[in-house]
């Protein structure tokens, strides 16, 4: 197995992963969410966004998340295009968005040549309350094809529901980061031995969860911090002293995502 991280700009490394050698694309953009006014989205930082005031976190901030609806598309729709360019058929992407993006991300995907499969709901236990209202208790995950799903020599069957709250406290080394027990699940899919591709790494957590489950992985990702903290956390999970079960993420903390 081979794992990977590229620091720079997806849209300039994309172009030089080999064509028909990613079996799973699962990323989680930066989902250019809220924000009514470019006024407002220009002012507002990752951190000021997604990290509550009395959080206390120091984490470090990510650029990419001030675009308007009809950029983000776009722009979204060019890496996802990419993508399949480099996945082989039957490959599946993995596309995590909040409520607000469903809609353009579904276009991204499709636009970007991505057979619309579904979309599955990440719920996560430890969520947002809000007055008078609805629980923002869930995120999404949108599932793309190239062609038709790969199939695999046992049949396999995915539960169409994933949960898990985010990291919190000292496991918690990125802003929008993701459990790595959800990101397990979701590389089921992924056939045995194959290769996921992540855009977006910010601090590996897809990679991690591609090495604990014998898949090899490729990632990019744009901040320095953030492509040097996915390296190690990779090279901890991959690591011979970590058991097969290590490196999953604790039940823990809400987070303003999404």
């Amino acid at each position: 197995m081979s794992h990977t991280i590229h620091h720079g700009d997806a849209l300039a490394v994309l172009p030089t992963i080999p064509a028909d050698t990613v079996d799973l694309v699962l990323t989680d953009p930066p989902y250019n969410s809220g924000g009514r006014t470019n006024a407002e989205r220009a002012a507002q930082s990752a951190r000021g966004k997604y990290v509550s005031s009395d959080a206390g976190h120091q984490l470090a901030d990510f650029p990419g998340d001030n675009r308007d609806q009809r950029s983000y598309t776009l722009w979204l729709s060019l890496i996802l295009a990419e993508c399949l360019r480099a996945s082989r058929p039957g490959a599946s992407a993995l596309v995590f968005c909040d409520w607000r993006q469903l809609p353009a991300t579904s276009d991204a995907l499709q636009a970007a040549g991505w057979t619309w499969r579904g979309i599955i709901p990440w719920h996560k236990p430890i969520s947002r309350p809000q007055r008078d209202g609805f629980r923002r208790e869930c995120e999404y995950v949108l599932w793309g094809s190239n062609g038709q799903p790969h199939r695999h020599a046992e049949p396999l069957y995915l539960p169409g529901l994933v949960t898990g709250s985010q990291p919190r406290g000292r496991g918690r080394v990125h802003i929008t980061q993701k459990p790595v027990d959800v990101l397990r699940q979701l590389i089921a899919v992924c056939p045995a031995g194959g290769t996921v591709l992540d855009p977006f790494a910010g601090s590996g957590s897809t990679g991690v969860a591609a090495a604990l489950e014998g898949r090899s992985f490729v990632g990019v990702e744009l901040t320095a911090h953030y492509a040097n903290v996915a390296r190690q956390r990779i090279a901890e999970a991959t690591s011979p002293s970590v058991p097969p079960t290590a490196g999953r993420s604790p039940e823990e903390g809400p987070c303003r995502s999404g």
